[in-house]
Order: structure tokens, then sequence, then C-alpha cells
């Protein structure tokens, strides 16, 4: 697998005025352009009297960048809200700003001030997270083995999916890729190699550490 990413948790959307303008921040976590334009133009509808919809999005498939100024000057909106993202290495991730126009204007550096504002109260919002290789593991273990098992995990900041009380304990958690072979050598220690976990799946996934 490949190696771990920051994207956004969800949909997260925050606001300020600046000299009378209003700027509307939106972010959203997507995985293909279809899904950012969709997006972009869903914001669009909903503020369709708004002097500008500037977007920026950033997509791991591809390394694909895009965006727009809407109509603002060249390198004053779009480039700034990319800014945002790339400085924040945020990927698979869209950004829109809408500002309506409250009658002063700002000049280059008050609009590319604005527009990284808006951007990244919007991503704030949104909250970045970290997506890192993981692998589900499941392993069958004896009622005497199961107390030793559960208290070297944490160690290992592992998240527990299932735990099925039968005549043994089945349990499943995800771990991260790079603590894999370390709990596997602690664990044949610990149990003899009475227990062996076996891989169900392998994804990305948040792990909090």
């Amino acid at each position: 697998m490949q190696a771990e990413y920051t994207t956004l948790a969800d949909f997260g959307t925050d606001k300020f005025v600046e000299k009378r303008s209003r700027f509307i921040g939106y972010a959203k976590p997507v995985t293909t352009e279809e899904e950012a334009i969709a997006f972009i133009n869903e914001i669009r509808a909903q503020h369709r009297e708004a002097s500008h919809n500037v977007y920026a999005y950033a997509l791991r498939e591809g390394q694909v960048r895009r965006y727009s100024d809407d109509g603002e000057p060249q390198g004053t909106a779009g480039i700034p809200v990319l800014d945002v993202l790339q400085k924040s290495g945020i990927v698979d991730a869209v950004v829109v700003v809408t500002r309506y126009f409250g009658g002063t204007l700002l000049g280059a550096g008050g609009l590319v001030r604005a527009y990284t504002e808006g951007a990244a109260i919007a991503v704030r919002a949104a909250r970045p997270r970290v997506m890192s290789p993981c692998t589900v593991l499941q392993m069958d273990i004896d009622y005497g083995q199961y107390g030793k098992i559960t208290y070297i995990l944490p160690k290992y900041h592992t998240v527990t999916l299932e735990s099925d009380f039968g005549a043994a304990v089945r349990m499943q958690i995800l771990i991260k890729d790079k603590y894999i072979e370390a709990f596997r050598k602690e664990l044949t220690e610990l149990t003899s190699a009475t227990v062996v976990p076996y891989e169900l799946e392998h994804r990305f996934d948040e792990i909090p550490e």
C-alpha cells in the first residue's frame, strides 16, 4: 500500500466578514473529480447571487490539482485556496470559498488573505485526519490468554473492531501496518505461537496515537 496521507474527516463550513464582504468557506472529502465538481456546482447553486464562488481541489489519484478564481483578479483567489490544501498536505478534498461583495475593494493582498482565511476555516471545520495503511487481523484466543493479549494491544495503538465470546474469543483488530511485524513477534512469544493472527482486509484508516 502507499504511504499515509492527510484528508478531511467530513463536510465543514465557517464564515467571516472582511470590510463588509462576506466570505463563506466550505470543505469536503472527495475521491474523484466528478465528486469535486458536483460539490462545487452544489455550492454555486446555493449561492447564485454571490459575487464569486472560488474553488480548489486536490486528489491523490493522478495527483490532480485544480482551482478557479471565478472572476477575481488572477492569482488572488483560487491559488491561495489551493495553497491551504497543499501546505497542509491535504488531498482527496475540495474547498469552495463564496464571497458576497460588500462594496469595499480589498486589493490584491487583501483578497489573498481573505481567500486564504476562508479556505483555512473551512478545512479546520472539516477536520483534517491522517489516513494510514492498516490491516484487519483476526485471532482466535483461549480465555486464559485473552487478558494477556488485550493488555499488550494499546502498545500498538490497535482498534478492536469485534469480539465474539464463544467457545474461544474471536477478536478482530485494526492495526497500522508499521506495527504488524512487532505485534506478531510479541504475540508469538506471549502465546508460544498458539495464537496466529490472519489478515482479513487491507485499507487506509485513521488510528490516533
